[in-house]
Parts: C-alpha cells; sequence; structure tokens
C-alpha cells in the first residue's frame, strides 16, 4: 500500500483471476484507509478494512449524494430522466422512497413467491435438458430466471426482455463509450417513462401497478417511480444472474465443495452466503463523501472528502474469516457485506437469495453430472460494474 508521503495509488484496480478480487486491495487492507486516484485526475481515501467498511456504510457523516462535487466519479451516469436512484440519496428522500417499496420486499410476501420461481427454474432447466449438450448455462438459466422473476415482480412484459437486457448490460458496462453507455441508458430510461405513465392510467396488480397509487396521492413523483423501476429491474436480474452463473462456476471448479452440496442440500443457504462473500460481484465497492469530519480506522478525513468503500476487499478480510481466500462452503460467512450495510443495504436481498437458493437446489438435482464443457481458459468475464462471466458451456 501507499505510505503518508506516496502518490495515491491510481483506482481502480483490476482482477488477476477469476475468482478473485484485485490483488492490490489485500495489501491496501493491512494499513488504514489511505489515498487513492481515479481516472479523472481526483482524489479520494480508499476504505479496505471488514470493520472499517461497515462502520463506513453506517456512518451518518458519509453521504450517498453523488451531486456533491467530491462525490467519487466512478462510474458516472448520464443526465437523463430517471438517472436519479434512491442509493445515491440521503434521508429523507432515501427514506420515503425505501418506504414506499418496503411491503414488497417483506420475508413473507417475497416467500410467497417461492412455489412461482420453482416452477419457472424447473421449465427453464426443462429447456436447458432438451437442447443437446453442451449448453450455455447463461443464456439458457442464469440470465432468463432473475429475468422472467422481475418481470412478473414489476409488471414488465417479459417479450420485452432482450430490450432491457441489452441495454442494462450497455448501461453497466465499462468497456463501451460514454456516448454508448449514455444512449442505452436513455433508452431505458425512456421505455419505464412510458412504462410508469402506462400503469398510471391503467394501474395493474404488480410492483409498479400497485406503487403508482403513490404517485397519485402526491408520495412520490412520476421521475421518482421511473428510477425505481430503472433501479429495480437492473439491480433484480444483473447481480443475481451474475451470481449463478458466477456461482455454478466456482462451484465446479471445487468438486470438494460441490460434493458436500450433493451429499447435504440443506446446506445450499449457507452455501449461498458464502458464495456471496467469496465472489463479491460488485467489485469496484460503492462511494460516498464525507459531510461531516469523520475518522475511519484510525484516519481523521475531513468534511468534503470522496470515500471508495471497497466491498470485495472487506469480504476477504482475515481479520473477519479464517483463510478468506478459500471457497468454503461449511463456514459460517455471516456479515458479510455483498449486499452492502446499513440504510442503503440492497432492499431486494431476500428476494436474491431465495432465487438463489431455489437455482443451485434444483440445478443440482436435475443434473448431478453437471460439468464444465469447455477448457476454462476459453473463458470470459464481463468487465462490468457487476462482475460475471459471458458464456457458461456445460453437459450433463
Amino acid at each position: 500500500m501507499n505510505g503518508p508521503s506516496a502518490p495515491p495509488a491510481p483506482f481502480p484496480f483490476h482482477r488477476a483471476n477469476a475468482f478473485d478480487p484485485a490483488p492490490e486491495f489485500a495489501a491496501f487492507r493491512e494499513g488504514p484507509p489511505c489515498r487513492v486516484s481515479l481516472p479523472d485526475g481526483t482524489e479520494h481515501w480508499l476504505v479496505s478494512r471488514h470493520a472499517d467498511v461497515r462502520e463506513a456504510l453506517a456512518h451518518p457523516g458519509l453521504s450517498a449524494d453523488d451531486q456533491h462535487p467530491a462525490f467519487p466519479r466512478m462510474f458516472p451516469l448520464p443526465p437523463v430522466p430517471g438517472a436519479l436512484s434512491f442509493l445515491r440519496m440521503d434521508d429523507p428522500d432515501h427514506g420515503r422512497l425505501r418506504r414506499a417499496l418496503a411491503a414488497e420486499f417483506t420475508v413473507r410476501r417475497t416467500n410467497r413467491l417461492r412455489p412461482g420461481i420453482t416452477e419457472t427454474v424447473d421449465a427453464l432447466l426443462d429447456t436447458m435438458a432438451a437442447a443437446s449438450p453442451p449448453a450455455d448455462l447463461v443464456e439458457h438459466f442464469a440470465l432468463p430466471l432473475p429475468s422472467l422473476v422481475i418481470c412478473g415482480l414489476l409488471g414488465v412484459p417479459y417479450a420485452d426482455r432482450e430490450f432491457f437486457q441489452s441495454r442494462s448490460v450497455a448501461s453497466l458496462s465499462l468497456t463501451l463509450s460514454d456516448e454508448e453507455t449514455g444512449a442505452a441508458f436513455g433508452e431505458l430510461a425512456g421505455y419505464l417513462d412510458r412504462l410508469v405513465s402506462d400503469k398510471e392510467h391503467e394501474p395493474t396488480d404488480d410492483l409498479l401497478g400497485r406503487t403508482v397509487a403513490r404517485v397519485a396521492d402526491g408520495a412520490l413523483g412520476h421521475d421518482e417511480l421511473v428510477s425505481i423501476a430503472r433501479l429495480l429491474l437492473v439491480a433484480g436480474h444483473e447481480t443475481t444472474a451474475s451470481m449463478i452463473g458466477l456461482g455454478t462456476l466456482a462451484l465446479l471448479n471445487r468438486p470438494d465443495q460441490l460434493a458436500l452440496l450433493r451429499d447435504d442440500p440443506g446446506l445450499i443457504p449457507q452455501a449461498v452466503e458464502e458464495l456471496l462473500r467469496y465472489l463479491t460481484v460488485v467489485q469496484r465497492g460503492t462511494a460516498r463523501v464525507t459531510t461531516e469530519p469523520v475518522r475511519l480506522g484510525g484516519v481523521a478525513i475531513p468534511a468534503g472528502e470522496g470515500v471508495i468503500i471497497a466491498l470485495p476487499a472487506a469480504n476477504r478480510d482475515p481479520d473477519r474469516y479464517s483463510d478468506p481466500d478459500a471457497l468454503n462452503l461449511t463456514r459460517s460467512a455471516q456479515h458479510h457485506v455483498a449486499f452492502g450495510f446499513g440504510m442503503h443495504q440492497c432492499i431486494g436481498q431476500t428476494l436474491a437469495r431465495v432465487e438463489m437458493e431455489i437455482a443451485f437446489t434444483r440445478l443440482l438435482d436435475r443434473f448431478p453430472n453437471l460439468s464444465l464443457a469447455c477448457d476454462p481458459a476459453e473463458l470470459r468475464f464481463r468487465e462490468s460494474i457487476i462482475y460475471g462471466v459471458q458464456r457458461l458451456p456445460v453437459a450433463w
């Protein structure tokens, strides 16, 4: 890591292999928060240790407002309608928007979705089984499953899935030009603007259809509901799809751990937590800005300073997890930060867990001899805000 007088290290860091975070995170985690520089030339603080990350995510002196001039611009969003997200808001607006959705994501309501999700999983596995192996598990299973679930939840016509999948992938890309990313983002925002308008005129029995009542009574604005729709649509399928595809690859890469699940499917909920910790698909973390002097990890950070919170580093912290670079499905991965922490913790985490638990349970039951059907060196991974494998050829 860089010392007190060393120049800030360039950020972001880059992965060296398929499963591990960038190796620089380990070196920076050995010390307190330190300075890094972004490609735009701005300098910010990097927080890497598990305890410091959790403290930062819950600290009232750290703001998620990306309109602040000192906010780290890791992933600048284009200025188009619907770009605002309650992920990038502070209270009271953050709490107001989050409360508008809270009833839709309770454990009880999510558990009522289990039978339908199971039927969807089985139907997708039937389709994959009918294909001659090798088949691409991402195309046939990992991507369509969360797409079907979130389309049904929000009331998005599933016939439009290819449109929103392609636009959401492009809007999160780190390799496309700003113009291409902005165009994809704008097209997705425009589509959702029209969809919300349709539901305002004719409410439907789905999340957006129920929530438009909050627009009618003035509790939400139209553009706010559009931004909520975009957040849930993109986050609701990108992260879960990546976890199913990459998680399957991680299990195939560790036959000893895969055997544990085959012998005891009751381990799958615990395995999901370990896969979330181990893979941390939000690969560069999240950002904040200090609104008052803050002390983190023994370092005094003045007000008006950008802070980058390294979720992958925290989830591999040896002070929190023994042998953290090993995939160990028997460990307790409690308190991982794959979904964040504090008031901005992922509102859909219960749904994501349910989807992954059912997906892995049924996949391993249906295909007891599942195997990778290509040389691992041929696999390609997405250079995106959300990390994942592009294709996963499998046989059975």
